[in-house]
């Protein structure tokens, strides 16, 4: 009883509404602009990272996977210390935000549409598992090595993500997580002492790592959608030299760049959540179909269908609980996912464009591939046999056009 009551004493003294936060009124306005110069220069490092993290993986594709792999390391052995002193923790009997008493202890009132949106949200921290699926190009044996580093990879997160929380309810009450915008920094300087910089270290590695991963998958998935005709072309082009997906990268880098004008982090988690969550869906919903109607075409990779089907009955609570708990956000992801329509109708369905249109966009996608010294990777001199000196109509549509070229069809003799 004496812990327990130690342990809701330091709760609401850490809570954001205690005293000591309440600042008077004379200082309110220096508190603002002071917030707000913070906000800016937060941003403005977010900004710089993600250009930096973009000029690596224009640079090379082997620097790119290095501060990955650097990056992951250190994740990994930062949360093995969380884990660590977890085990300690509890060794030495602060378990009691662990005990099932304490542990299923409601602090509101529970709704059906806040547990779909906490699903929601907590899934994002799973979301690498599919991440690896956008460069199966680029994997030396895709279909050994992709299922293998999905069945090491998802039980390993899993593992490693339970723990550390198990760990952080050891020496933090639920207030506390909730009130702690750096979970694992106020785990840290409760239990490290001198050596709590580690933790802030850690966690702006782990972000490093994430960035450079969403980057370097990202792009794909544009060099891709270029290179099927969905994307203006300029996308599908690699540097001549380095053979990384230059203007990909820097679509993906404006992008990202763009999103850094939402202050609310939650706001965003739920936006990508949302979406992403919504394509996973019907992707896997397009598998089943194609199961059923093309049962006999090649697949390399091949799984009971038990699972997809499972996954769609989660699926299918997750989104609809969570546009009901949350009908404005969802609402306005789902508007942002379709402002891609009238695009697709412009760029992909509209084929007979005018002729200035297609003249524009040629000068445009020449400018951009002058500027970032890119070709297609088809016109390589070594990937094709013979080359006429005339350009064909479809090689000549410089946007949302396929890609792969062919060579004008020879008059039978």
């Amino acid at each position: 009883m004496e812990k327990g009551a130690r342990h809701r004493n330091n709760a609401e003294k850490n809570h954001p509404g205690g005293s000591e936060l309440e600042a008077s009124p004379d200082t309110g306005s220096t508190g603002g602009g002071v917030a707000l110069k913070k906000e800016i220069g937060l941003v403005s490092a977010c900004g710089i990272i993600v250009v930096l993290l973009t000029w690596v993986n224009c640079a090379s594709v082997r620097w790119a996977t290095r501060v990955q792999d650097i990056f992951t390391a250190g994740k990994l052995l930062a949360l093995a210390l969380i884990i660590i002193m977890g085990v300690v923790q509890i060794c030495k009997g602060e378990y009691f935000w662990l005990e099932p008493k304490n542990a299923f202890e409601n602090f509101q009132e529970p709704d059906i549409g806040l547990i779909a949106l906490a699903f929601l949200q907590g899934s994002f921290a799973y979301g690498g598992w599919n991440f690896l699926n956008y460069v199966t190009e680029e994997l030396v044996d895709p279909y050994k090595n992709l299922p293998r580093a999905i069945f090491i990879s998802i039980p390993l997160v899993t593992f490693v993500y339970v723990f550390a929380n198990v760990a952080y309810v050891t020496a933090m009450s639920p207030q506390e997580l909730l009130a702690s915008n750096a979970v694992a920094v106020t785990f840290g300087e409760k239990l490290l002492g001198v050596m709590a910089w580690i933790m802030p270290i850690s966690v702006a590695l782990s972000t490093f790592g994430g960035v450079n991963g969403s980057l370097f998958t990202s792009s794909r998935l544009f060099f891709a959608g270029a290179r099927e005709g969905h994307l203006p072309s300029v996308l599908a082009m690699i540097h001549v030299k380095r053979c990384t997906p230059i203007p990909a990268l820097l679509f993906t880098c404006i992008s990202t760049l763009l999103m850094l004008v939402t202050s609310d982090m939650y706001t965003l988690i739920n936006y990508v959540g949302f979406i992403n969550y919504l394509f996973y869906g019907v992707t896997i919903a397009g598998q089943i179909v194609l199961r059923w109607k093309k049962p006999d075409i090649p697949r390399p990779i091949k799984i009971n269908l038990l699972f997809p089907i499972i996954y769609l009955l989660f699926w299918a609570f997750l989104l609809i609980f969570s546009l009901w708990s949350e009908p404005v956000v969802c609402g306005t992801g789902l508007a942002i996912m379709l402002t891609g329509v009238p695009v697709y109708f412009l760029g992909v369905y509209w084929q007979h464009k005018p002729k200035c249109f297609n003249n524009f966009i040629e000068s445009l996608t020449l400018v951009s591939q002058k500027m970032c010294v890119a070709v297609y990777p088809e016109m390589d001199a070594g990937s094709r046999t013979e080359e006429t000196n005339e350009d064909t109509e479809e090689q000549r549509q410089p946007i949302y056009q396929p890609t792969a070229s062919k060579d004008k069809e020879q008059p039978q003799p």
